[in-house]
């Protein structure tokens, strides 16, 4: 990978003196820096409020209520680990923080729960149907309300930044349910 970053940027920087205009790409450079360093500062307050959130809720007694009201779609979902508590109780908290569309804050539950999700796996060298599962769920991320899209879209200037919520909705609910049935269908298959 590094080999192609470096012969991307290589590339790059070839061109611009081929064209005799290397400035462009030290002002593009600097510009893109600044507009990352910005979105990183813009995005910091909403992921550190959502984290300090779920770990309150991850503190108290409330994801225990949560995982016995779920248990039902737990044990049909996550057949292998529907008796151990803790790795319930971090797909649960995967689950929630991207159902809120804060999918950066979602990323250390889910390594926690792909953890406490390896240590009743029997076999370590090959995944689990509950954590593959758990990885389709992730990946296709259903979200009641896009948190990140909606900032973003409230400091690129939009008039209705919220708008975007019930399609979000509907397109990631429609990916999920079809990840879920692929994946019991390949679950079933037993390749």
């Amino acid at each position: 990978m590094n080999t192609l970053w470096f012969g991307l940027i290589s590339f790059g920087l070839l061109f611009s003196f081929i064209n005799k205009s290397p400035e462009t790409v030290t002002n593009v450079l600097f510009f893109e820096i600044e507009k990352s360093v910005e979105l990183i500062l813009n995005l910091i307050p909403i992921m550190a409020f959502w984290t300090g959130l779920m770990r309150i809720v991850e503190k108290t007694n409330i994801l225990n209520k949560l995982s016995s009201l779920l248990r039902p779609f737990i044990r049909y979902l996550f057949k292998d680990v529907q008796y151990d508590v803790k790795a319930v109780n971090a797909i649960l908290m995967t689950l929630a923080a991207n159902l809120l569309g804060i999918g950066n804050s979602a990323t250390a539950f889910g390594i926690k729960a792909m953890q406490e999700m390896q240590r009743s796996n029997l076999n370590k060298k090959k995944a689990t149907n509950a954590m593959c599962m758990f990885l389709i769920i992730n990946v296709s991320s259903i979200q009641l309300i896009p948190l990140n899209i909606i900032k973003l879209r409230a400091d690129s200037g939009s008039l209705a930044p919220s708008e975007i919520m019930l399609p979000t909705l509907i397109v990631t609910a429609f990916s999920t349910m079809v990840a879920i049935l692929l994946g019991k269908y390949f679950e079933r298959k037993e390749l």
